[in-house]
């Protein structure tokens, strides 16, 4: 029996803070998977590894998240969205905590995956508590502010650790969740709605979620090791083709079991469908984009960490500047001329950086790029949330930013862990020449998610208000 999907009655105040939570709780799963970017050649220097482990340090942290964040949606729905989101943030928190003290990288590693695993949780509950909290344009302002918040916590946790980096060691950036976690805390205790109750007579699909895992771990680990250990090694085709078979086995699983973590029948929508073949595109490119461009500006352009982040900082203004008013003006006019034209600006802007020189003008080298790239995004991510989230209804809410945000973090983890073989070259590190590739294909992907939502995607206005 479905607990009710009706909209919360909460004052302004109540309101308010249960947005400024919601945004709290994300930000520290979006920071914690970027500013690892300007952080990775300090960890490097302290314990050891290539480029190999500095992929591993990032995209183990994606894969549990990626892999498990359907199984995060589907306990919001089941057991309450407001109390999954708490117990995300605590061990968030916790999992911060023992990345701050990992001896070595393999523990690191380790680590990472564990905060993964927690923002799996946290992540799906902090949209489905604000589908649940708000309605009509009010939501779609909402979805805005949270999905502008998080854009800005992707792109300012480079900028920020950077300029800590310059001052103390990288295992602060793992620090500094703990207050954000406990202002999460504090709100949620006292502010926000209890939430739904759930729905009661379901079960966790503990085999899908192991099937997944096991075949997105399998692909990527293929794609990370084959520069160090070759294609003729089994470990390399062998980890892609049985992930593969895995993933194979995932879909039909879910498609007959009773209770599946990943309901096919969303996907019967047209727009549902293509929004996330979108979001795979768009959220590949963007994660490989800012894995590639800053190892590049500091392993060979001889940026500090904090010079890296600050050359991201227009990305961050433009978001929070444009993402709250593209949301709402997506539900009255429709998304598709947003996720057209969005991610083609993006793909344009991109281009620019496959002729980057090392040596490169910031102002008049990147600048450009990244102000084209920033206005192409905030058109995107915005109208993107807004239209899985409404395609599904209130009553799938959890479910459907989980398939969303599962795949966003999934296309990061293969995007980083296959553009990361054309930046190799066959080698264990990055050179200027195998950037410039990783940046061709970037530009692609991007570009290839806006054809997807020009062509694909049913212009259907949410809110005609």
């Amino acid at each position: 029996m479905e607990a009710s999907t009706a909209v919360a009655r909460l004052t302004p105040r109540a309101a308010r803070f249960t947005l400024i939570a919601s945004i709290l709780g994300s930000s520290m799963v979006f920071i914690d998977g970027t500013v690892v970017n300007v952080a990775l050649p300090a960890i490097q220097r302290d314990l050891g590894g290539g480029l190999a482990a500095q992929q591993w340090v990032v995209d183990a942290y994606l894969l549990t998240l990626g892999s498990l964040i359907l199984v995060g949606g589907s306990l919001g729905d089941i057991f309450g969205e407001v109390r999954i989101f708490r117990l995300g943030v605590i061990a968030f928190g916790a999992a911060s905590v023992l990345c701050a003290v990992a001896p070595d990288a393999t523990t690191l590693i380790v680590f990472r995956g564990l905060q993964g695993i927690a923002g799996a949780l946290l992540t799906p509950a902090s949209l489905a508590v604000l589908t649940y909290t708000f309605s009509g344009h009010e939501r779609g302002a909402a979805i805005g502010t949270w999905t502008a918040w998080s854009g800005i916590s992707t792109v300012i946790g480079p900028l920020f650790g950077g300029f800590l980096l310059g001052v103390t060691s990288w295992r602060i950036i793992f620090v500094l969740n703990i207050p954000i976690a406990l202002a999460a805390i504090a709100i949620v205790m006292t502010q926000m709605p209890r939430g739904s109750s759930g729905k009661t007579g379901v079960r966790v699909d503990l085999v899908g979620a192991a099937l997944c895992a096991v075949g997105l771990g399998g692909i990527v680990a293929g794609f990370i090791e084959q520069p160090r250990l070759g294609w003729g090694n089994p470990v390399v085709p062998g980890g892609i083709a049985g992930g593969a078979v895995c993933l194979v086995a995932f879909v039909l699983y879910e498609k007959r079991t009773p209770m599946p973590m990943l309901p096919l029948r969303l996907f019967a929508s047209r727009n549902f469908s293509i929004t996330n073949l979108e979001t795979f595109a768009v959220y590949g490119g963007l994660s490989a984009l800012f894995f590639f461009l800053t190892l590049f500006m500091q392993q060979l352009t001889g940026y500090t960490p904090f010079r890296a982040g600050l050359a991201t900082v227009p990305v961050t203004i433009i978001l929070f500047l444009l993402s709250r008013y593209v949301g709402s003006l997506s539900m009255r006019f429709g998304p598709r001329w947003f996720m057209s034209t969005g991610p083609l600006l993006a793909g344009v802007s991109v281009v620019a950086l496959v002729r980057l020189r090392v040596h490169f003008d910031y102002w008049t080298d990147l600048l450009p790029t990244m102000l084209g790239f920033a206005i192409g995004l905030a058109l995107t991510v915005a109208p993107l949330t807004t239209t899985v989230l409404s395609d599904a209804g209130p009553s799938d809410a959890g479910i459907a930013s989980g398939i969303n945000n599962a795949v966003s973090r999934v296309a990061g983890l293969i995007a980083i862990a296959a553009v990361g073989i054309a930046a190799a070259g066959g080698t264990d590190h990055l050179s200027a020449h195998g950037f410039h590739r990783a940046m061709a294909i970037v530009a692609v992907l991007l570009a290839g998610g806006g054809v997807l939502g020009a062509v694909g995607l049913r212009n259907v206005p949410i809110d005609r208000s």
